[in-house]
């Protein structure tokens, strides 16, 4: 090696220029690796080289992270083309040569797309989901599939069917990464890619983000497509990115946002142009900006008081950079709709994964290894601890959007919101702030202690957007600890500004101890 480095530095000598510097994939960001192309210093095919590097190191191998479930074989075939590509004419898009980790419940064409089970082992789906699509015609490479809470279903733990073992937190490698986005979350935390796409039903793009010290966002719902996504409920399914900065957050952001004939939820985004997220990038974002504190969200007896005292810093932090905190901003009326039984839950995950799978299983369809959820169930393979789901959710009828089920739980989602409207159009308010999750990290296989998690209510039931940004560090600055910027409907872009500009003032994003440069 040294040899080769003297070799490098001699010839770069004789044509009368420096050696190019070396680039350090650590922390990289979009912007980085682009103008480190542009200079010469970085090739896209040396990137991909260096992740695959850090996975093969700290995936199953030193910390043993256990994140990634599949790498793309053709990752670096895609990089030497987009190296020749580069070289005949730039960029080739906003993400050109972005390695992308991509959450194993978005379809990936030739690549297997399992939703955390071994039930859909092997599953090689004939098209790409829509973000995943977007991405890569923008020049992204899919990297890896990265693991998840199996169906998506718990948002407290990262533990699957299709890889044996949890994935860890790498900031703590006892610790959970939260669910069922944690494989994206701890990949990108321990950057074994630039940038990851997550779903978020209840929690999963934002509290693994908040464990991990990432930016996530759950948009407005439909400004973002979830066709070719395996459903949890479609009622609440989210999907995007997360990512180390909000920048990069932004560009991604930019890139897959929009309209999709694919997912009929989308219908609501048509003919909304979604602002040039680059304005958002505005260091004095918050000056005269109103904030309410939503002490409904995290207050609770069980929450953690180093949390909190974290947070009320971080109330602080906002104020000096111009926010205007309105504590506390109570929501009158504010209850939480009643729990259907379960004859009356509207649509639902049988519904949803029923038609999802149906459509796969159609003649002329990339076929899925199993037709719906009782076949399934009759296949034994899942992980034990989601049988009971599982059989709970075959015994409840499929009750369509058409259904008197969806009729009360849609009159029960409006009356939510407007509650929510009317509080924010009373105080004024640009925004809600909250903690993402009140207790820290619980240790791996715990579930006992309380959880903390503040994500369920707000967001999914409104659909309104949120988003999530480091705010510090709990137990002797180890455990990252992430805040909540909750807004209105397609005030997507107002959020990443108030996100970006707390961001730039406190610089709460480390990397991991457990997975340091490579030498």
């Amino acid at each position: 090696m040294l040899r080769t480095l003297m070799v490098i530095a001699m010839v770069a000598a004789t044509q009368g220029q420096a050696a190019p510097l070396p680039f350090a994939v650590e922390e990289a960001t979009i912007g980085s690796v682009h103008a480190a192309m542009r200079d010469g210093r970085l090739t896209c095919r040396g990137l991909v080289d260096a992740y695959l590097a850090r996975i093969t190191a700290y995936d199953k191998n030193g910390p043993a992270v256990n994140a990634i479930v599949t790498i793309n074989p053709d990752a670096t075939s895609i990089a030497d083309d987009l190296d020749r590509r580069f070289a005949a004419g730039g960029l080739t898009g906003p993400l050109h040569c972005v390695p992308m980790i991509v959450k194993d419940n978005f379809e990936t064409q030739g690549l297997q797309t399992s939703n955390g089970a071994l039930a859909f082992a092997g599953y090689l789906p004939a098209q790409d989901a829509t973000l995943v699509a977007r991405a890569r015609a923008a020049g992204a490479i899919v990297l890896a599939k990265s693991n998840m809470a199996e169906w998506a279903f718990s948002p407290v733990e990262t533990v699957s069917s299709i890889l044996p073992g949890y994935t860890k937190n790498p900031y703590a490698l006892d610790r959970v990464t939260a669910g069922s986005s944690g494989g994206t979350a701890a990949a990108i935390a321990a950057n074994f890619g630039l940038v990851g796409l997550g779903s978020d039903t209840g929690d999963s793009i934002r509290g693994p983000a908040s464990h991990t010290n990432l930016a996530g966002i759950r948009s407005t719902m439909g400004l973002t497509s979830r066709a070719g996504v395996f459903p949890l409920n479609l009622r609440a399914d989210i999907a995007g990115p997360m990512t180390r900065t909000v920048e990069d957050m932004a560009i991604v952001f930019q890139a897959i946002a929009g309209a999709d004939p694919r997912d009929p939820a989308t219908a609501t985004a048509t003919g909304r142009t979604l602002p040039d997220v680059r304005t958002a990038l505005d260091r004095g974002g918050l000056k005269g900006v109103r904030i309410g504190v939503l002490r409904e969200a995290y207050e609770r007896d069980s929450s953690d008081p180093e949390i909190v005292a974290i947070f009320r810093a971080a109330l602080d932090d906002l104020r000096r950079q111009g926010a205007i905190i309105v504590d506390p901003a109570p929501i009158e009326g504010y209850a939480l709709p009643p729990r259907p039984a379960p004859d009356a839950i509207c649509m639902g995950f049988k519904h949803d994964l029923n038609q999802f799978l149906a459509a796969r299983a159609s003649p002329g369809a990339s076929q899925v290894p199993l037709a719906d959820l009782a076949a399934i169930l009759q296949s034994g393979r899942f992980h034990p601890s989601v049988a009971k789901r599982l059989e709970d959710a075959e015994k409840v009828p499929q009750n369509g959007t058409d259904s008197p089920a969806c009729a009360a739980d849609e009159a029960q989602r409006e009356a939510f919101r407007t509650t929510v409207l009317k509080t924010m159009a009373r105080l004024k308010l640009d925004a809600f702030v909250y903690p993402t999750w009140s207790n820290p990290p619980r240790l791996i296989g715990d579930l006992n202690t309380p959880g903390g998690d503040n994500s369920q209510v707000f967001a999914p039931i409104t659909g309104f957007p949120a988003v999530n940004v480091p705010m510090g560090h709990s137990r002797g600055g180890l455990l990252p600890v992430g805040i909540t910027f909750l807004g209105r409907p397609w005030a997507d872009v107002d959020l990443i500004r108030f996100a970006y500009a707390y961001e730039q003032a406190t610089r709460h994003r480390r990397p991991p101890p457990s997975t340091p440069p490579l030498r």
